[in-house]
C-alpha cells in the first residue's frame, strides 16, 4: 500500500483572516513536497484549481520543480483538468518533468474537474463537457501510446495533428495515466474498459460505498481483456494526522469551515455545521482525521472494501497553518505508513 498526500495549494491567512499572497501558497506547496520526499511518503499529487484560496493552477510546472528537488517520491497530477486544457501541452509538461526526475517518478491523472471555473477561464462551454473529456482523453492516451515523436490525430475539439513532433518523450517511452472520478459509475466502467488505473476522490459519505464502483471497474477491465495487474485503484481523501485525535479535529476544522463557506457562496450550500464535520471525522465518515493509529486502521479497513493500492490525503485547506501540514506529513510518513504495512501483513 502506497501512502501519500495531495494539494491544490492552500493560500495562508493572516491573523485577521485575510489571505496572504497566492505565491506564498505555491512556495509552501513546493516545500511540502520536498519534505514529503525526505520523510518517506510514496506519492504526492498536485491538483488543478484556479481560485484565490487554491491557486495550484499549473500541476505540470509545480511537479517539474519538485522533480528537480526530490529523489524518490512519485509525483502526479491530482488531477489535470484535460477537458479545458490541451492534452498535447499537458503531455509535454509531464514528459519534461519525467526527464527532470530521471524517469519513472511522474504520472498523469486525467479528470473532468469537480468545479467549473476552467470553462469560462479558457473559453469553453459546459454544453460540451462530455465531448471535450472523451476526445481529449483519447488524444492523451494516443500520445502516450505513440512510441515516437511524430504523431497524427484528428478530432473535433482541437486542430488535427498530421505527423507533427510532440517532444520530449518520457524516459521510458510512456507515462502512467490514471483516470480520476468522484464516483460516477460510467467513469469507473470507462477506466476499466480503457485499461487505465482509476483514482477515486472520496470527499463525503461513507468511503466503503465506493466498493461496488471498484467492482464495476475491475469487471469492466476483465471484460475488455486487460490483465488483473493493470486494474489499479487509488483513493484521494481529506484528512489530517496529529499526535492526538483531539488535536487533529481542532486543527482541521477551521480550514474545513472556511472552505465550505467559500463553496457555499458559489454553489448555494447552507452554512457549514460542525456536527456534519464531526460525523465525517469518525468512522465510517470520509475524513481521515486522527492520531496515527486511527488513521492507519481506517485506511486498512477501506482496503478491505476496495483493495486499493494507494491512499493519499488532502491536508491543507482553508488556510491550515503550514506547520500543521508539515507535522501531518511527517506523521503520515513515519507513523501511519509503517502501521498500515504491519496491519496489512497481519491480515494476509
Amino acid at each position: 500500500m502506497e501512502i501519500g498526500a495531495y494539494s491544490f495549494g492552500d493560500t495562508p491567512l493572516n491573523s485577521d483572516g485575510s489571505p496572504r499572497p497566492t505565491a506564498e501558497a505555491i512556495s509552501n506547496l513546493h516545500e511540502a513536497i520536498v519534505h514529503a520526499d525526505a520523510a518517506g511518503l510514496d506519492y504526492f499529487g498536485v491538483g488543478e484549481h484556479h481560485t484565490p484560496s487554491m491557486p495550484a493552477s499549473s500541476p505540470g510546472a509545480t511537479i517539474a520543480a519538485a522533480a528537480a528537488a526530490t529523489k524518490q517520491i512519485t509525483l502526479g497530477s491530482a488531477s489535470s483538468i484535460i477537458s479545458t486544457d490541451d492534452p498535447v501541452r499537458v503531455y509535454q509538461q509531464f514528459a519534461t518533468a519525467d526527464a527532470i526526475s530521471g524517469g519513472g517518478r511522474v504520472e498523469i491523472t486525467a479528470g473532468r474537474g469537480s468545479s467549473v471555473e476552467t470553462f469560462p477561464l479558457f473559453g469553453y462551454s459546459l454544453e460540451d463537457y462530455d465531448r471535450l473529456y472523451a476526445e481529449k482523453l483519447d488524444l492523451l492516451m494516443a500520445l502516450n501510446a505513440a512510441g515516437n515523436e511524430f504523431f497524427s490525430w484528428s478530432g473535433s475539439v482541437r486542430p488535427d495533428l498530421d505527423n507533427l513532433a510532440v517532444v520530449p518523450r518520457p524516459v521510458a517511452g510512456t507515462l502512467p495515466i490514471w483516470l480520476a472520478t468522484g464516483g460516477n459509475p460510467g467513469s469507473s466502467a470507462r477506466a476499466g474498459t480503457l485499461g487505465l488505473p482509476v483514482s477515486y476522490g472520496i470527499i463525503g459519505g461513507a468511503p466503503h460505498r465506493f466498493a461496488p464502483l471498484a467492482e464495476l471497474y475491475r469487471k469492466s477491465a476483465a471484460q475488455a481483456g486487460h490483465r488483473p495487474d493493470q486494474a489499479k485503484v487509488s483513493v484521494a481523501a481529506m484528512g489530517l494526522v496529529a499526535p492526538t485525535k483531539a488535536e487533529a479535529v481542532e486543527r482541521f476544522y477551521p480550514g474545513w469551515y472556511n472552505l465550505n463557506v467559500e463553496m457555499g457562496q458559489r454553489r448555494g450550500w447552507p452554512e457549514p455545521d460542525r456536527r456534519d464535520y464531526l460525523a465525517q471525522a469518525d468512522a465510517p465518515g470520509a475524513y481521515y482525521i486522527g492520531d496515527p493509529d486511527e488513521v492507519a486502521e481506517r485506511i486498512v479497513d477501506l482496503h478491505g472494501h476496495l483493495g486499493h493500492m494507494r491512499h493519499f490525503l488532502q491536508m491543507d485547506l482553508g488556510g491550515l497553518p503550514h506547520e500543521h501540514l508539515m507535522e501531518s506529513i511527517t506523521l503520515l510518513a513515519t507513523e501511519v505508513k509503517p502501521r498500515v504495512q504491519r496491519l496489512l501483513e497481519r491480515s494476509r
